[in-house]
């Protein structure tokens, strides 16, 4: 027997059942700078661009089930000056979407040989999402067990939006392990009972799910 194999058995034995991926910062490497920084050729007006026109609170609607049309039309009506650059943002949303994060890609890859229920839980726009599902193979391990904020019109931290993943899937949070980026993200899905692994770069997500699931048998 492998190692892999017996490691596989033995995350495959615990209590924990479920393991959710949050994607952006977790499977994949997005990032406004991507296209921008060759835009701008000036790290100060990129990110005076980024933090005062073109913010995440306003991208997060967007996430939030807003259309791209309307959101673009929104910010140039309020910064017609910027009018270009905000035109830009989505016109090259691809470029911003460098790729899958390999090492944690590999971690899911082998959750997928496990009895673990892998879903998925994203801020994302129902109108890009797509392309990404188009594109990365990897998505397919979900079997469409995969929970859009842009189709939900909720957007985490809201906990209403965990309510539709445990509601759908029918699953206990004390048996699911969530995986996000985003501190906030982590908090409350602590508050609903969710075991929970903060990502941070160079994070090693096999050896945080092994704690977990060895913790919990």
């Amino acid at each position: 027997m492998s190692q892999n194999t017996s490691n596989n058995q033995n995350l495959s034995s615990s209590k924990i059942k479920n393991i959710i991926f949050d994607f952006g910062g977790v499977v994949m490497d997005w990032n406004q700078r991507y296209y921008f920084k060759n835009y701008f050729k000036n790290d100060e007006k990129m990110e005076f661009f980024l933090k005062n026109i073109a913010t995440d609170e306003w991208n997060a609607e967007q996430d939030r089930g807003r259309s791209l049309a309307e959101g673009t039309e929104i910010l140039v009506e309020k910064h017609p000056t910027w009018e270009t650059e905000i035109r830009a943002f989505y016109d090259n949303w691809t470029t911003m979407l460098r790729g899958e994060i390999p090492e944690n890609v590999a971690t899911l890859r082998k959750l997928a040989e496990t009895d673990f229920e892998l879903f998925g839980l994203t801020n994302w726009s129902h109108e890009t999402f797509p392309y990404a599902l188009a594109h990365y193979d990897f998505f397919e391990i979900f079997g469409g067990k995969i929970v859009v904020s842009g189709e939900e019109k909720l957007i985490k931290p809201d906990p209403k939006i965990w309510q539709v993943l445990i509601e759908r899937y029918n699953i206990l949070p004390e048996e699911s392990i969530f995986i996000d980026d985003n501190a906030k993200n982590i908090e409350v899905a602590k508050n609903l009972g969710f075991h929970t692994i903060h990502c941070v770069p160079n994070i090693n997500l096999l050896e945080e799910i092994e704690k977990i699931t060895n913790s919990a048998e």
